[in-house]
């Protein structure tokens, strides 16, 4: 099995004027939603699908909630999410409030075994 990619111009955003230069971009092959996991689950364990399904929806409701709680998540060898903000730069502390959050994201920290897996990844470049 490998990722495939295929090839894509870009300018650089620095420099406008300058050659547009090439890169390799990966194509994704498909999608997994939960259902699916939870098949997948479901033949690897004795759990039914419908079980596994309703685990994987509760893990999906307490991350989200852990999360608006400011909670790290620590999935193990899975990987981290953890909330991160942006905000304006003020002169003092006492300047900062919660309206100068400007940007907030999720952020996910591979656990060892997923950066691994990338070590090992093989790539095709698409026909």
């Amino acid at each position: 099995m490998a990722i495939k990619f295929r090839i894509q111009s870009r300018k650089n955003p620095q420099d406008l004027t300058a050659p547009e230069k090439y890169y390799a971009a990966s194509i994704g092959n498909g999608e997994t939603d939960l259902e699916a996991l939870a098949t997948m689950i479901s033949y690897q364990s004795t759990l039914t699908d419908t079980d596994c399904y309703a685990v994987l929806k509760s893990l999906e409701y307490n991350i989200i909630n852990e999360l608006n709680q400011g909670r790290i998540i620590k999935l193990g060898s899975l990987g981290n999410f953890q909330v991160s903000i942006s905000s304006e730069g003020k002169n003092t502390p006492e300047e900062v409030t919660a309206a100068d959050v400007k940007k907030s994201r999720i952020l996910f920290r591979p656990g060892k075994k997923l950066r691994q897996l990338l070590k090992s990844v093989n790539y095709q470049k698409a026909s």
